[in-house]
């Protein structure tokens, strides 16, 4: 009879291991598999720098409709409204001080993407319009597809989008918009992308407190959401319309808190309005 050999069945254990790892690796690898968005991760975010508020917003709505002022205009019909800008990464290193001049009083900065994506002129941007006199606050690019809600808020958290009763930093938003990598509700059922948001917004109250400002458009909602009525009477709206009016808002919302105008303004692009007089934009940033 053959001798034994010990070693020789590790081997073979060793070797038969290693197959089912090379075929497990294969099968998260897989396009369309149901495991594929977790296992890539965030490493299926090949171009963060040019995703920002509305990036998604004008490539898939576009700009005025006939009718409308056009872009850069700034738009009447509001009683008291204070002049903003949003930026990112895309923008590099802003001149606050020729935006202070012209009139802009807030500004939203992307701090995050994902679970792995920071703006790397975060610190320009944020710290540059504070010192300039501007009430200022960060946003989170979401993507839905690649974590979890509560991952991304504690991410965009630890990250710059925190909040400090300064009266000078509002609370963080969540730039919920069209996918900039795939499939346009980032492969969720409607009610998914409800659970997700919810995870989100939850998560972020319990870190800093505050509720965060959800920017969305409400056409993605309406096809995305199911046009949901679950956050009006939580999260102030925030949203892109370029044109002269804001026109329909998304269920649950009978206002809007802040009006994304223009992605063709001066010195930045995206020119946004807040619905109310600067005392109000204080009390926001207040809490």
């Amino acid at each position: 009879m053959p001798e034994h050999r010990p070693g020789s069945a590790r081997r073979a254990l060793s070797a038969l291991i290693g197959m089912l790892a090379a075929l497990l690796a294969m099968t998260f690898a897989l396009p369309g598999s149901a495991f594929a968005a977790q296992g890539r991760g965030d490493q299926a975010i090949p171009h963060p720098e040019d995703d920002w508020a509305g990036s998604q917003i004008l490539k898939h709505e576009g700009g005025p409709t006939a009718g409308d002022e056009p872009t850069g205009d700034e738009p009447s019909g509001l009683l008291a409204t204070v002049e903003g800008v949003d930026v990112s990464g895309h923008q590099g290193n802003v001149n606050w001080t020729t935006l202070w001049s012209s009139g802009v009083r807030f500004a939203y900065v992307k701090a995050t993407e994902g679970t792995s994506y920071i703006n790397p002129y975060f610190a320009q941007q944020y710290n540059g319009s504070y010192n300039v006199g501007m009430i200022r606050g960060a946003y989170h690019f979401a993507l839905p597809g690649n974590s979890t809600g509560a991952a991304q808020a504690n991410y965009f958290v630890d990250h710059g989008g925190g909040w400090s009763k300064d009266g000078k930093t509002l609370p963080g938003a969540l730039d919920m918009e069209y996918n900039p990598y795939g499939a346009t509700c980032y492969g969720l059922s409607t009610s998914a992308m409800v659970n997700w948001i919810k995870d989100f917004s939850n998560t972020y109250k319990a870190r800093t407190g505050r509720d965060p400002v959800i920017y969305t458009s409400t056409s993605w909602w309406k096809t995305c959401t199911g046009n949901s009525a679950a956050f009006g009477a939580i999260n102030p709206l925030w949203i892109p319309r370029y044109g002269s009016s804001v026109g329909e808002l998304p269920a649950g919302w009978g206002f809007h808190t802040i009006w994304q105008y223009t992605s063709s303004g001066p010195t930045v692009g995206d020119h946004d309005q807040f619905n109310g007089a600067l005392d109000r934009l204080q009390a926001l940033a207040n809490g």
